[in-house]
């Protein structure tokens, strides 16, 4: 491998591209977690709703769970069950009942979502190394892992919160997938992913960052249930998605993963008139 030492700006191609996991490489439309975090809520008598339970997607599922609680729409309403805002007490028992939940059932959401195969295909043929970062810890993710293997999908790092000091939004995982993968500088790396979150690690590493906007968390329904949308609708909606994301700071919006290796094309091309993300 070539030793890149900084005194110019680097003009080589991608070297690695990180993904996020449900909704971005898997589990069209980010379906799993959602009912979980409901559920949980639900038995405390807290009646939350999916835009509630979708809107912190992405963190570390503990850091999902307080993020519910301080969000005022959901503080409202246990206030009005308990007489009280929720507290970190309340966080720690929610999450407990979050993880075996999560465990039971991430399995049955490993299949790899349209275009994964031929994006990956496309990026082996480039030599790009592929990571990946995740708000599921190593429980989650010892189901999940060889589920996705069965199907197809093996990336060669997988890095989860429990791994690094602290998960999304800061750049840790990030990090430890460019020193798993042997990848530098971090301008050689992008990171591709469907929440606000997922922007806001890639660009905190300082890498390219690419949102997924049709198949993510941000719409948030599954493949069956976009096919029935009209296509005026479906425009709208994606349109709204591609603008938040681009306000988190994307670098670039697609709908899917299938449509990442020409992003890939146009960066390596930014990257050589010695563009940094």
């Amino acid at each position: 491998m070539d030793i890149f030492i900084r005194q110019t700006p680097y003009t080589g191609p991608v070297r690695a591209v990180i993904l996020d996991w449900a909704g971005t490489a898997v589990d069209y439309g980010c379906i799993g977690p959602v009912a979980v975090f409901m559920e949980v809520f639900k038995r405390r008598g807290v009646q939350v709703t999916t835009a509630e339970a979708r809107a912190p997607m992405g963190l570390m599922k503990k850091d999902h769970v307080r993020s519910m609680c301080q969000s005022e729409s959901v503080a409202a309403k246990w206030q009005k069950i308990h007489g009280r805002e929720p507290d970190e007490n309340d966080v720690e028992a929610m999450y407990a009942e979050v993880e075996p939940l999560l465990v039971s059932i991430v399995a049955r959401y490993a299949d790899p979502i349209p275009g994964l195969a031929q994006a990956l295909a496309a990026f082996r043929k480039d030599d790009i190394r592929i990571g990946s970062t995740t708000g599921y810890t190593t429980p989650m993710m010892d189901v999940l892992t060889p589920e996705a293997r069965r199907r197809g999908y093996a990336p060669d790092s997988i890095v989860c919160p429990s791994d690094v000091p602290a998960g999304r939004p800061y750049p840790w995982m990030c990090y430890r997938n460019a020193i798993n993968l042997q990848t530098y500088p971090m301008e050689a790396m992008v990171k591709i992913g469907d929440t606000v979150s997922d922007i806001h690690e890639g660009l905190n590493a300082g890498m390219w960052t690419v949102g997924v906007s049709k198949t993510g968390n941000e719409l948030g329904m599954t493949e069956a249930e976009v096919t029935a949308l009209s296509p005026l609708d479906l425009r709208r909606r994606l349109d709204a998605i591609d603008e938040r994301l681009r306000k988190a700071g994307a670098h670039y919006v697609v709908e899917g993963i299938a449509h990442c290796p020409s992003i890939i094309a146009a960066i390596n091309a930014r990257l050589a008139c010695g563009e940094r993300p």
